[in-house]
C-alpha cells in the first residue's frame, strides 16, 4: 500500500515522486520501458537552471539516484488500469501486477513519431534531434534539415535559421500545412531551402555519425548532405488507457490546466502528456511538483 502511485518514470513523474517523498509519503514509480523519458535523447542538455551541461542520461540517471535516495520505490511494468476501490486507487499493469495507493499521478509523456527508416533509432542523438531549442546549438554554423511541413517543423526551422549555415526542409506533401505567416517568415531567410512532395528513404552515416539524408521523389533518388536532421512529424501521446478517468482533448492529450487535476478525485496529471503551450524539461518537472503537492492536500484531506 502506497500514499502515491506515479505512472511514468520521466523528469514530471520523478520529480513528482522527489516532493510526494519530501512531503512524507511513500511513493512507487511505475516505468514500462527506461527512466527519463524524451530527455535520455539528448546527448548534451544545456538549458538546465544552474547546471552548465550535461547529457539526458546523466541528468535520468542523477534524478533516479535522487528519487530513490529519498525512499521512493520503482517496477518496470506497463499500467494498463487504474480503478476507484473506495477511497483508495488499485493501479493493474499487464505483467499482473496489483498496487493500491490513495492518489494516482499520471505522468506517461509522448514519444516522438518517427519516420520508420532503417538505423533512425540509431541516430536519435547522433545526428537526429528533436528539438531544436535543446539542440539547436549544436548546429550553429552547420547544415541542417527538418523533416516536417506543420506548425511544429516551420517554428523548429526558424530557431534552427538563427543559428545554422543552411536549413533543408523536406516535405512529404506537395506543400506545406503551416501557418501561413510562419511560412512567410521561414521562407524570406536567405538560408532556408525545401524539397516538396519527397519521401525520405535513408541516412549517410560517417562513422556512427548522420552525413547525409536519401530523399526520393517521382522514382529518383538523391542524397543531401547535413550534419543534422530534425523530425518533427508530430507527437504520440499514450493516454487511452486513462480515458474514463480523466478528459482527453482531439489530439488526445489530457485536457486540463496549471492545476494538473483531472475530474476524477485522486487522479492527477503531470508533464508532456498534458495539454500545454511548452513542453520542456523545466516545465515537466514545474507540473511534478504541482501534481504531488495537490496529491498531498488530496490525501490529507481524506
Amino acid at each position: 500500500m502506497y500514499d502515491i502511485i506515479v505512472v511514468g518514470g520521466g523528469p514530471a513523474g520523478m520529480t513528482a515522486a522527489l516532493y510526494a517523498q519530501r512531503n512524507g509519503k511513500t511513493s512507487l514509480v511505475i516505468e514500462k520501458t527506461g527512466f527519463g523519458g524524451q530527455i535520455t535523447h539528448s546527448p548534451k542538455v544545456e538549458n538546465l537552471p544552474g547546471t552548465l551541461t550535461i547529457s539526458g542520461n546523466e541528468f535520468a540517471d542523477s534524478m533516479l539516484s535522487q528519487i530513490l535516495e529519498q525512499g521512493a520505490e520503482i517496477e518496470f511494468e506497463t499500467v494498463t488500469s487504474i480503478e476507484n476501490v473506495g477511497d483508495k486507487k488499485l493501479v493493474k499493469t499487464e505483467e499482473g501486477g496489483e498496487y493500491e495507493c490513495y492518489a494516482v499521478i499520471i505522468a506517461t509523456g509522448v514519444k516522438h513519431r518517427m519516420l520508420g527508416i532503417e538505423g533512425e533509432n540509431e541516430l536519435v542523438g547522433e545526428g537526429i534531434s528533436f528539438c531544436a531549442v535543446c539542440d539547436g546549438d549544436f548546429y550553429s554554423g552547420k547544415t541542417v534539415c527538418v523533416a516536417g511541413g506543420g506548425n511544429s517543423a516551420l517554428q523548429e526551422a526558424i530557431l534552427l535559421s538563427e543559428k545554422c549555415k543552411e536549413v533543408i526542409m523536406l516535405q512529404d506533401l506537395p506543400e506545406f500545412t503551416g501557418e501561413e505567416k510562419l511560412q512567410e517568415v521561414l521562407f524570406s531567410r536567405d538560408n532556408v531551402s525545401a524539397h516538396t512532395g519527397v519521401k525520405i528513404t535513408g541516412f549517410e552515416k560517417e562513422g556512427d555519425e548522420l552525413s547525409g539524408v536519401e530523399i526520393e521523389k517521382a522514382g529518383q533518388k538523391q542524397v543531401i548532405p547535413c550534419d543534422g536532421l530534425f523530425v518533427a512529424i508530430g507527437l504520440i501521446p499514450e493516454n487511452e488507457p486513462f480515458k474514463e478517468l480523466a478528459e482527453l482533448n482531439s489530439y488526445g492529450y489530457f485536457d486540463t490546466d496549471e492545476s494538473c487535476t483531472t475530474k476524477t478525485e485522486g487522479i492527477f496529471v503531470a508533464g508532456d502528456c498534458r495539454s500545454k503551450a511548452i513542453r520542456q524539461v523545466t516545465t515537466a518537472a514545474a507540473d511534478g511538483t504541482t501534481a504531488a503537492l495537490a496529491a498531498c492536500r488530496y490525501i490529507n484531506g481524506l
